[in-house]
Order: structure tokens, then sequence, then C-alpha cells
């Protein structure tokens, strides 16, 4: 009894393994969706801006507020735009944001495609050859990928530029002052390997959620768990890539520091 849900936790990876195979062995194969995958690019990317711009201008407006009284407690208020830039750039844009869209684009995608299971539209499109792995999944994989690191810049910027809204009510610093302060300790490769790995974010939470809705049996309410194990799957998943990708990076690049 104690072992069933290990087994039905290896089971279930073991499906999504098999899953994200059938994915790389198929993404580049006809038929080309384009016009699914820019439908989809759409849906996940403009469709976010609001909800990243709220999510990048609040990030950026709080962690000023909170960071400041500390600083000038150790005398270090100067360096303040430069501790936003890295910690924003560098950890707290990419994942939050990624967390963020897990949670719009998670469910969604794995409601959608479960309550095309059950209702067997994706049997009927089996049945026709029309390839609904291609149409569903690979564009809707392609699409968060490609967006994900777009939307994270869009969050970043606006966190960054409400840090600055706060420190000029607060101190009235100046905005060349605040820029040059900022991204004098920030590295390229900072931005590029920071900002890059939420295409794997990307990719973990549409492959996560495709891969529940596709797999989905019953009825309303198993949709409904697979929207809420997306959810929480993709937003694990996310947090121990994550892990893994610092440290890589740092083995790689090193850190600030050096």
């Amino acid at each position: 009894m104690s072992t069933t849900p290990v087994k039905d936790f290896l089971s279930d990876f073991g499906d999504l393994v098999r899953f994200m195979m059938r994915f790389f062995n198929r993404f580049w194969r006809r038929p080309f969706e384009g016009r699914e995958l820019l439908r989809q690019m759409d849906e996940v990317g403009s469709k976010s801006f609001l909800l990243t711009s709220v999510t990048g201008l609040s990030i950026g407006i709080v962690m000023a507020m909170q960071s400041r009284g500390t600083l000038i407690r150790f005398g270090a208020e100067a360096v303040l735009p430069s501790m936003l830039a890295l910690s924003i750039v560098k950890e707290i844009g990419p994942v939050i944001t990624a967390l963020v869209l897990a949670g719009r684009l998670g469910a969604g995608i794995g409601a959608e495609i479960g309550s095309m299971r059950v209702t067997e539209q994706i049997d009927a499109l089996e049945v026709a050859a029309l390839k609904p792995f291609h149409f569903l999944v690979v564009t809707r994989v392609l699409a968060c990928m490609i967006m994900f690191p777009i939307l994270t810049l869009w969050t970043d910027s606006i966190a960054m530029f409400g840090g600055y809204i706060e420190s000029l009510i607060a101190s009235g610093i100046d905005y060349r002052i605040f820029i040059s302060t900022a991204f004098e300790s920030l590295r390229f490769s900072d931005v590029i390997i920071d900002t890059g790995k939420t295409a794997i974010f990307g990719f973990i939470v549409a492959i996560v959620s495709c891969y529940l809705g596709f797999h989905v049996r019953g009825g309303t309410r198993e949709v409904g768990q697979a929207a809420m194990r997306a959810v929480v799957g993709s937003s694990l998943l996310i947090l121990l890539a994550d892990v893994v990708i610092v440290r890589l990076s740092l083995l790689i690049f090193g850190d600030v520091g050096s």
C-alpha cells in the first residue's frame, strides 16, 4: 500500500518523459502549423502583457521600498539601483514571470486539450489522420518557448521602471544616475543566460500541461483536476529546474563578483 503513490509517480513521470521524446521526435517534421503557431504566440504573448506588466511594476516598487531602509542603515543607499538590477534580471524577474504564466497558461492549456479529449475531438482528428499532436502540442510548446523570454524582458524592464519611480519619489534620484548605477555590475552573460532559461520554463509549462490534457480520461471533473495538476506540476518543475540551471551557469560563467 505504501509503495502505490511512489509507483504512480514513477509511472506518470515515465509517461511524461515519453511524451517529451515524442515532441522532440516530431516538432521538426511536417506538417508545420505556422498559422496556429502564430495564434498561440498571440495567446501566450500579447494577452499576457497586462498581467506581466502589473507583476513587474509591483516587484520593482516593493523591492525598492523593502530594500531602502536596510541599505540606508548600512550607508549603502547608492547601490540600490545595482541591487535591483541584479536581483530582478538574474532571478526574481524570470522565476516570478514563469510562475505567473504557469498559473495562467497551464490551467488554460490543460483544460482546453482535456476538454477536447473527453469530447472525443482529438480521437476524431486522429481517425481523420490530421496529426493532432502537431496542431495541439507542438504549436503550444514552441509558442511558450519563444514568448517566455520576451515576456521576461518586458517584466524586467517594467520592474526596473517601478524601482526608478519609487527611488525618484523617495530620494529624487536622476534617471541617468539610476540607469548607469543599475547596470554597472550586470554582465551581458547574466542577461542572456537568466533570460534564456525562461525558454526552458516555457517548455516545462507547455509540455506538462499538454501531457496532462492529452491523457485525461473521464469527464469534466477530470478536466478540472488536469488543469489544477498542470499548474502545480509545472510550477514545481520550474523551481527545480531553476536550481539546476543556476548551478550550471555559476560553474560555467561564475558569479558577478568573479
